[in-house]
């Protein structure tokens, strides 16, 4: 019962109308039970059947007909549970009557029946109750010796039927398809604008926390010598300076892509740095203060953009966590070309390592509430790559190795 209100409620939902049947069966399932409607329907096949019966059964054969004419009607009132049972209990009391020629100008019940397991169904048993309908539509017309004209309508009744009730089942089975499609797309909506989302936060975090904390350092040593050296003092500010303006010109390009309107588009569109801006990226950390040297071995490649600005966001996050948590003097910055399409990327500095640092406490994944390894891992993952971390050379200092595809 629940599966046919189902089947109406995914009729309206799908808009369907243009059939006047499926309307109807949407505003049945709507307003009445489908108990009540079976109920309706079989006291009404009853009604239909039992009246022609008596009146054309013999004296001597009139106490068959009430038993024949429940066994031919009732049973429809669990026609949805199990309607093969009921189709086969149905043509049973259809072809008793047929044989007393106390049957109806139509098998009212036989015919619902037919409607019912074509809807119902599954192949294998419709194809069972399609058999043993034929059977007794020919034993309840052949014993009787009902004409060749006979056969034809009472066969395009069964036909009608049937196809009535396999119509509704391919209606069904579509409008499921319809909705499982619709869920899977919304889902794949989702799934995307929760990718693009966290590719968001990846960029702002990356181009927020690289550039206020070389910022910061850079801030608090120029004030330091603002006195005892003041053009070291000025080109740290400039230095600040200069990392700001990039900075914001990195935002405007990451938040433009969230803007709905054309209107606010942003001008002049922020370069996404690759491999060919790690020097100008490992000159910002140097101004800090850092003894940063970058090595290659191997020839170097023309990897696939997404994983040069993987390998770029890597090294700018781990020289961000350096300034900000290492205490170190030197980073080591090594792409290693020589295994066979791949490219290994190494950050390695001689701080302090894991551990309690300055308050924040690394544990493997990540420093405590923040979201730099996290971001790293994903971006990693996101291009078919390993990432690997933990103690430096010697077990001092910090070590971030990724693996990526290089073709």
């Amino acid at each position: 019962m629940s599966k046919v209100s189902s089947v109406s409620r995914g009729r309206r939902a799908a808009g369907d109308g243009r059939d006047t049947g499926h309307m109807f069966a949407a505003l049945r399932a709507r307003w009445v039970s489908p108990v009540v409607v079976d109920v309706v329907i079989t006291l009404a096949v009853f009604c239909a059947t039992i009246y022609p019966s008596f009146k054309f059964a013999s004296l001597a054969n009139a106490w068959w007909c009430g038993p024949s004419v429940a066994l031919a009607s009732v049973p429809l009132l669990w026609r949805r549970r199990a309607p093969i049972p009921v189709a086969l209990l149905t043509g049973i009391g259809t072809t008793i009557l047929a044989i007393k020629h106390a049957i109806p100008d139509m098998p009212y019940g036989q015919l619902v029946a037919t409607y019912t397991f074509a809807e119902l169904s599954a192949p294998i048993w419709r194809l069972a109750a399609v058999l043993t309908t034929i059977v007794g539509i020919v034993v309840s017309l052949i014993v009787p010796g009902e004409g060749v004209q006979t056969f034809g309508y009472t066969g395009l009744a069964f036909v009608t039927a049937y196809a009535l009730g396999a119509g509704v089942r391919a209606r069904r089975t579509e409008i499921a398809l319809l909705e499982e499609r619709t869920k899977r797309l919304s889902d794949a909506q989702l799934a995307a604008a929760a990718q693009e989302r966290a590719r968001i936060a990846r960029d702002m975090h990356d181009v927020v926390a690289h550039s206020v904390s070389l910022m910061v350092v850079q801030a608090e040593g120029g004030a330091s010598v603002v006195r005892a050296n003041p053009d070291r003092a000025l080109a740290a500010f400039e230095a600040v300076a200069e990392t700001g303006r990039e900075a914001l010109v990195q935002l405007r390009h990451t938040l433009g892509v969230l803007r709905e309107s054309p209107s606010f588009a942003v001008p002049v569109a922020a370069p996404v740095h690759g491999l060919e801006a790690i020097e100008a990226l490992l000159g910002r950390a140097r101004r800090t203060g850092l003894d940063v040297s970058l090595t290659q071995d191997g020839c170097p490649g023309e990897p696939p953009r997404e994983v040069e600005i993987t390998a770029y966001r890597l090294i700018q996050e781990a020289l961000t966590n350096v300034v900000k948590h290492a205490g170190a003097r030197r980073v080591t910055v090594s792409l290693d070309w020589t295994a066979p399409e791949a490219l290994t990327v190494t950050v390695e500095d001689d701080g302090r390592g894991p551990g309690q640092i300055n308050g924040s406490r690394f544990d493997g994944s990540g420093w405590e509430g923040g979201h730099g390894l996290a971001g790293m891992r994903e971006r990693v993952d996101a291009c078919g790559g390993e990432l690997s971390t933990g103690p430096g050379t010697g077990e001092r200092g910090f070590r971030i190795s990724a693996r990526l595809p290089s073709t």
